[in-house]
């Protein structure tokens, strides 16, 4: 009957906690225990109650894998401190009131505290709870309270520039836009914890306060009432009162205790996923030799005359056994691990006489990445490496952006590298090479940075920016000063990011094309079939597909391209005349991929003299562009381009269609920012701002 009645109470409950009323039934249960008075047995059951919900939220901190893992943790550090105090008001009204009639007139948690624990002397309870209180008052509540404070100072401090790293790595590719709104999500999400943790630090803080005041107050007021209302004699009121008072304060301090512990514990975690006792043991017992030389000191203390011999040599006895374990252990595995890498370098001896065929010609990889032997880790996942993973999300947003699938990247390690190096090679070509530190990570100076940080100083492979390698450790005050901290496999990345952009047309060859065209005919078969071989050869296309990419406009817009390529594929086979046709028709998508959704576009054009220089030029009547000229040129264009970067909009040069090609083949490599149009490349609705003639 009692199961079947239970049943719909417990359903009621939980409905109430889903409505939302759970909560405020706490904070008003918490009131009517300071209002109304309670029985013994009713606060022996609330002090258990304390103490096991204490003991919870300790091992809940120990286990949980990471601070923001525990969001709750200040509103559960608020509510067990208003409870303690409610049952600290509640125990002090029965204690005044019930004292005279012995020890166990407040309950027999109160009773065991002041009996049990402390032995019955009301002299060693005062010591007891006055060393509890120190220890909790002086040591780890200050110190959980500093902490806090320092953290969230400099997470705040920090978040400009966490936030520029996520935009830095959503605008590298490295991110998709969901992630990117997780992580930013998960920063705002840190400042409001270690903002609210910087607050409730204060709540055990004057818990402690709080505590010694009551149990004070006790003492004095349990004295008062027993001796001049109850007419106890004052010894004995001054031995009842006093132990009663004690068993109150030690019953409150030990979960304050417990509590107070567990916000040091959660403070002073790494913000990074981590299990707490494996990293503890792996990193203070990790090491054989900081074992070895503690357990020979604890044997030669223990071979001193007059000290407990056998726990000194026992206990280094054990260190010792530890270490050389953990040493004879180390030697093994590297042994194996060089074995198996030189097996591996080995050909097997089945293997050695057999005759060579075709196969062991290998393909040249079109992408391909070799790296030093220090940052295999970076490679590997099974020692945590993230390296694939930002690549796996590089191609993707390249292949998006660009318009057809960038080749997968083939890793390699290269002992031929030092240790810290990495290259790239396109087609088995190396096209860049860099240094990356891969136990820290990369400060970059965004341009207003706060003054100067410790490390090891270098450059920003992907563009070249100056930038200090720093400790782990350190990125919380780099962020603070302004600066924009990527990690190792980061750094790697958008450097390969930055170099596919700019071979892009190498990577697009016969075959990347046929799957385009293969791709394309699946929406449109017809306009395929009278592309090619009917109008245009392949070789054709595929040359006017890297001329687009060359001049850095995505080959996405593909039935446009192959449109006009069928229109004027009749009249011309030349992919110069053909890449200008496209680039006509791709007008408003180029001036799109420039200027945004700016509704003016700003344009700098050429004076006069200037603009039959090289139209005579580009038209070959002997009027070649003199080196003088064309060195001055290049530096007019540049300074126009650096004038429109710093107010932060687009350089467009506007000039004729015959000197396009030419102008923009001069200032592609010395000007990369800039971008040359035609006139007849402008859509006809779009607003031109003049900027500027160049002369």
């Amino acid at each position: 009957m009692s199961a079947v009645a239970s049943t719909p109470m417990s359903r009621r409950l939980v409905e109430m906690a889903r409505n939302g009323l759970g909560a405020p039934l706490v904070v008003m249960a918490l009131l009517a225990m300071i209002v109304v008075p309670l029985a013994p047995p009713v606060l022996d059951a609330l002090f258990s109650f304390n103490i096991a919900v204490s003991l919870v939220v300790l091992l809940a901190v120990v286990y949980v894998k990471r601070p923001l893992d525990f969001t709750v943790f200040p509103i559960i550090l608020l509510t067990t401190t208003m409870l303690r105090l409610a049952l600290n008001v509640a125990s002090t009204r029965v204690i005044l009131l019930n004292g005279q009639n012995g020890h166990e007139a407040a309950g027999k948690v109160i009773a065991a505290f002041g009996e049990f624990v402390v032995g019955g002397n009301y002299a060693v309870g005062i010591v007891v709870f006055a060393i509890l209180t120190i220890i909790n008052f002086v040591v780890i509540t200050k110190g959980a309270g500093r902490i806090s404070e320092v953290t969230a100072r400099f997470i705040l401090d920090a978040m400009p520039g966490k936030q520029m790293a996520i935009d830095a790595d959503l605008n590298a590719g490295l991110l998709t836009r969901e992630e990117a709104k997780a992580r930013r999500e998960e920063v705002r999400e840190e400042a409001d914890f270690y903002g609210a943790m910087d607050g409730a630090s204060k709540f055990i803080r004057g818990d402690a306060i709080a505590g010694i005041l009551i149990m004070l107050i006790n003492l004095v007021g349990g004295l008062g009432v027993g001796v001049l209302q109850h007419g106890m004699a004052v010894a004995d009121a001054a031995s009842t009162y006093t132990l009663l008072s004690i068993g109150d304060g030690l019953v409150a301090q030990l979960p304050a205790l417990l509590v107070s512990t567990a916000v040091a514990m959660l403070v002073t975690r790494a913000s990074r996923a981590q299990d707490m006792g494996e990293a503890m043991f792996g990193q203070a017992f990790g090491q054989h030799k900081a074992l070895a030389v503690a357990a020979g000191i604890l044997i030669a203390v223990g071979l001193v005359p007059g000290m407990p011999n056998v726990a000194f040599l026992t206990l280094g006895g054990i260190l010792g056994f530890i270490a050389w374990k953990m040493w004879q252990r180390a030697p093994r595995e590297t042994d194996d691990g060089a074995a198996s890498a030189a097996a591996a370098s080995q050909p097997a001896a089945g293997q050695a006489g057999a005759e060579l065929d075709w196969d062991e010609l290998r393909p040249v990889d079109p992408l391909g990445l070799e790296v030093g032997y220090r940052l295999i880790p970076l490679v590997d996942k099974a020692q945590g490496g993230e390296l694939m993973a930002r690549i796996k999300a590089v191609r993707r947003k390249l292949t998006h952006e660009i318009g057809f699938l960038v080749p997968p990247v083939h890793i390699r390690d290269n002992l031929e590298l030092a240790a810290t190096h990495y290259r790239v090679l396109v087609h088995g070509v190396p096209v860049a090479s860099a240094e990356v530190h891969p136990d820290r990570e990369l400060a970059l100076d965004p341009g207003g940075a706060m003054g100067a940080i410790d490390g090891i100083k270098g450059k920003d492979p992907a563009f070249g920016l100056d930038a200090v390698w720093i400790q782990p450790h350190q990125r919380a005050q780099a962020e603070s000063l302004g600066y924009t901290v990527v990690d190792p496999a980061t750094v790697m990345a958008t450097h390969l990011s930055h170099l596919v952009r700019e071979h892009c047309p190498e990577l697009l060859g016969h075959e990347e094309a046929q799957q385009l065209l293969a791709t394309l005919a699946k929406s449109a078969p017809k306009l395929v079939e009278d592309l090619t071989p009917k109008t245009l050869a392949l070789p054709v296309v595929v040359r006017v597909l890297q001329n687009l990419l060359v001049e850095r406009i995505p080959v996405r817009q593909l039935r446009k391209i192959v449109e006009t390529l069928v229109e004027h594929g009749a009249q011309s086979q030349d992919p110069v005349v053909l890449t200008a046709a496209v680039r006509n028709n791709l007008g408003r998508f180029i001036v799109q991929e420039i200027a945004g959704n700016a509704p003016e576009l700003p344009v700098f054009t050429l004076a006069a003299p200037l603009e039959r220089v090289l139209q005579d030029s580009a038209q070959g009547n002997g009027a070649a562009l003199e080196p003088g000229l064309a060195e001055r040129l290049q530096q007019s264009l540049a300074d126009c381009a650096g004038r429109q970067e710093a107010r932060g909009e687009p350089a467009v040069v506007l000039v004729p269609a015959t000197v396009r090609a030419s102008l923009a083949r001069l200032v592609r490599h010395s000007v990369p920012s800039l971008s040359v149009l035609a006139y007849t490349e402008v859509p006809e609705d779009k607003r031109l701002k003049l900027v500027g003639t160049i002369s």
